[in-house]
């Protein structure tokens, strides 16, 4: 099940990407973070969308960006605006939660992805399913409890809304991602994933460029200031690298996107760690408690789906 392997690699790269996005957003301005993100992303991949279109040089490679018009490139286009959304939520509220907060909300991602293919796709779940769907939703009730001992309050937070948004506009992107890759005698639109890939990265680019200059810059006098942190860089490496696998993952026949959806949350785990070595996160035994509830789920989600 090489598709599987390639999902668990996401994962544990996606958990480096998301502590590295809390170091680069200490004390810092997030739409020129973002904006650098996607510009060094975009720098990683244009390189082989030169060589594609201009050389042989990548012909039968798993690096060979495919081409085509703007029939497949409108499909791309608003697989970036989807991502810029949830990227953009999510960042602001990576920056003023803690991660050992953050990262189990994200974990949901999969229940929502279940939920979107039972009410799109025609999917239905099995006990297993319900039964690690019913599991999420009470350890996200749990991790309200734990966050109120910290002064969040789940009801009334907007950084806690911002982090629900950017998971449900993620959930939305994955779901997407199967009707992009799925081939069209299956009804999806069968793009090539480094296309998807390679091209959302240099569209999003030129989306942030855009809020850079009329959002931030005019009032950046007045806001967080930016500074440069390496860490910026290691955020598009490790981004880069975790989708890389999770397109390719995709790309294998009879991969099922609510599985490697699962796989991929397990990133928590690493973020998790990183929360309580690297920022001193409080209220650890609760949270871990919580976590270990949503992983389960996840394992039940995991075992279903089989």
């Amino acid at each position: 099940m090489t598709w599987l392997i390639l999902a668990f690699i996401s994962a544990a790269l996606l958990g480096c990407y998301d502590t590295l996005k809390k170091v680069a957003l200490k004390d810092n301005a997030v739409i020129p973070v973002l904006f650098f993100n996607t510009f060094f992303s975009s720098l990683i991949f244009l390189p082989l969308i030169l060589l594609s279109g201009a050389t042989t040089m990548l012909d039968d490679s798993i690096f060979h960006v495919g081409s085509g018009g703007w029939e497949m490139h409108k499909y791309i286009v608003l697989k970036a605006i989807l991502v810029l959304s949830s990227w953009i939520l999510g960042y602001f509220a990576m920056k003023n939660l803690p991660l050992t907060i953050v990262g189990p909300i994200n974990a949901t991602r999969p229940v929502m992805v279940l939920v979107g293919a039972l009410l799109v796709f025609g999917e239905r779940l099995n006990g297993w399913q319900w039964a690690g769907v019913l599991m999420a939703i009470l350890s996200y009730f749990l991790l309200r409890k734990s966050g109120k001992k910290e002064g969040i309050d789940f009801r009334h937070d907007k950084w806690i809304y911002m982090t629900i948004g950017a998971a449900i506009l993620g959930a939305v992107s994955g779901l997407y991602d199967k009707f992009l890759m799925a081939p069209v005698g299956q009804g999806g639109v069968g793009l090539d994933r480094m296309m998807v890939q390679s091209w959302f990265t240099i569209y999003q680019c030129f989306m942030m460029a855009f809020l850079l200059v009329v959002m931030w810059l005019p009032k950046h006098h007045s806001t967080t200031p930016f500074h440069w942190s390496w860490s910026i860089i290691g955020v598009s490496v490790f981004l880069s690298a975790a989708d890389f696998m999770y397109f390719y993952s995709l790309s294998i026949p009879d991969a099922m996107i609510s599985v490697v959806s699962m796989v991929r949350r397990g990133s928590v785990i690493v973020s998790f760690m990183f929360g309580v070595m690297l920022f001193h996160e409080k209220n650890l035994r609760a949270k871990a408690l919580d976590l270990a509830l949503m992983l389960l789920g996840l394992l039940f989600l995991f075992i279903g789906s089989e």
